[in-house]
């Protein structure tokens, strides 16, 4: 099934294809890791094979966001329970708050979705469980107008991988190989899982 290294990295970047296309992909909720050595599962939006750059949406008022900015190194686990593939994934981050792929992304996003950057920033304390939500808004979309404060929340997360670890698990044998970019291409050796 994967006698070249070649065929590794095109499954991976048909996996990666899939998940951000697919909400039903195990991949399409991976594992980020900030340099703090904090992880989170997020939903992938985006994956550009040609820039191996990964897409995510985030709130500019997280805390992930002040520690991407000091220290842009990131790591990102894929994991496919069905097909036994894992991919970990290292790369850099970036936070954007403007520019055309913001637009894109803010406008492609359903009102529903946006209303998430309406609330209190993540990690804002409460007395009572909160859904961070003004109460107008818990189970409610918001009209164009009421949503145009949100936008000041929205960023992305644009992750642009520089290494990744394949780990294929067989009853036959785990097979493993890592791969690590330099400039635009892509060098892969097997390794012993």
């Amino acid at each position: 099934m994967f006698e070249t290294l070649e065929d590794v990295r095109a499954d991976c970047t048909n996996r990666l294809i899939r998940a951000a296309k697919d909400r039903k992909s195990p991949m399409h909720t991976p594992v980020i890791v900030t340099g703090d050595v904090d992880a989170r599962v997020m939903v992938l939006r985006a994956f550009d094979s040609r820039a191996w750059t990964l897409r995510l949406h985030t709130d500019l008022r997280s805390p992930k966001a002040q520690v991407i900015a000091a220290d842009p190194r990131m790591a990102v686990l894929f994991y496919d329970k069905g097909a036994k593939i894992q991919i970990r994934a290292h790369g850099e981050g970036q936070i954007l708050t403007t520019g055309p792929q913001v637009d894109a992304a803010w406008a492609a996003s359903t009102n529903f979705a946006r209303r998430c950057y309406l609330g209190d920033g993540p990690g804002t304390a409460s007395d009572v469980p909160t859904s961070g939500l003004p109460a107008e808004f818990e189970g409610v979309e918001p009209d164009d107008e009421q949503i145009i404060p949100a936008r000041e929340n929205f960023a992305l997360l644009m992750i642009t991988l520089t290494a990744f670890d394949w780990l294929y698990l067989a009853h036959t044998g785990h097979v493993r190989a890592q791969f690590t970019r330099t400039s635009d291409e892509w060098q892969g050796r097997w390794v012993s899982p």
